[in-house]
């Protein structure tokens, strides 16, 4: 039921803000395409939950790996369909012509930005199977959601766009960021809300970068791998 409660007060932020956004420019706002990104989310979240703990965990082990598998499983049907269609979520390997040149040292600053974290806040002892998880699943699902699916149905939303350090920012990356931090710092337990700025910002800022480097290689590549060395990095310090 928490997680019930979570989703459902995420969903409500996201579809306020995006109506009164949507209502400074009505004639690039698409109520539909805000309606459909608050599904995704909603079809996400059941899934990584495993439909809130109804479905028995087949896979077993640490970590949700049944979870994020189906959730990869339904992005990727999701983004084979017409609507959306895996060049146009960024689900390819080729890149930009000239846009590796741009991308990699913004790489390396994200890169760095994961060095740094991981000498301010130092980890235990890690496990095997951590280490896998998080070398393969955070990349691999949260990607081609958050900056694949999610991303391309937000920009339907709001189509308005501004040239910005080489790429074209809608407020479909400002909330697509938004909600990937909502995802790790925003809950519901012991009959509240709980909100953590810290891990907001640890999350929403990176999210930033890698939504530059989707839009200006035309990949989730790079993203992908990025963030999976984000998250296994600290384990392997």
């Amino acid at each position: 039921m928490n997680g019930l409660i979570s989703l459902g007060g995420t969903l409500a932020i996201l579809l306020v803000l995006g109506v009164v956004v949507g209502c400074t420019d009505r004639q690039r706002f698409s109520l539909r395409w805000l309606l459909i990104a608050a599904l995704l989310v909603a079809v996400n979240d059941g899934l990584l939950t495993r439909a809130y703990g109804s479905l028995p965990d087949l896979i077993g082990g640490e970590w949700n790996w049944q979870g994020k598998l189906l959730a990869l499983c339904a992005t990727l049907a999701i983004a084979a369909s017409p609507a959306f269609s895996f060049r146009r979520v960024g689900l390819t390997i080729a890149q930009e012509l000239g846009s590796l040149k741009a991308a990699l040292p913004v790489a390396l600053l994200y890169c760095a930005f994961f060095a740094v974290i991981a000498v301010a806040f130092p980890g235990g002892r890690s496990s095997g199977e951590e280490i896998a998880f998080q070398l393969t699943m955070p990349g691999l699902e949260e990607e081609p959601f958050y900056r694949g699916i999610l991303l391309f149905a937000l920009d339907q939303a709001f189509t308005r766009r501004k040239r910005f350090l080489g790429v074209d920012w809608g407020w479909g990356a400002v909330l697509s960021c938004f909600l990937f931090g909502m995802a790790h710092a925003f809950s519901f337990s012991h009959g509240s809300f709980s909100f953590d700025p810290i891990t907001m910002a640890l999350t929403a800022i990176p999210s930033f970068i890698a939504v530059w480097m989707r839009l200006r290689t035309g990949s989730l590549l790079l993203p992908i791998l990025l963030h999976n060395f984000g998250n296994s990095f600290p384990l392997l310090a």
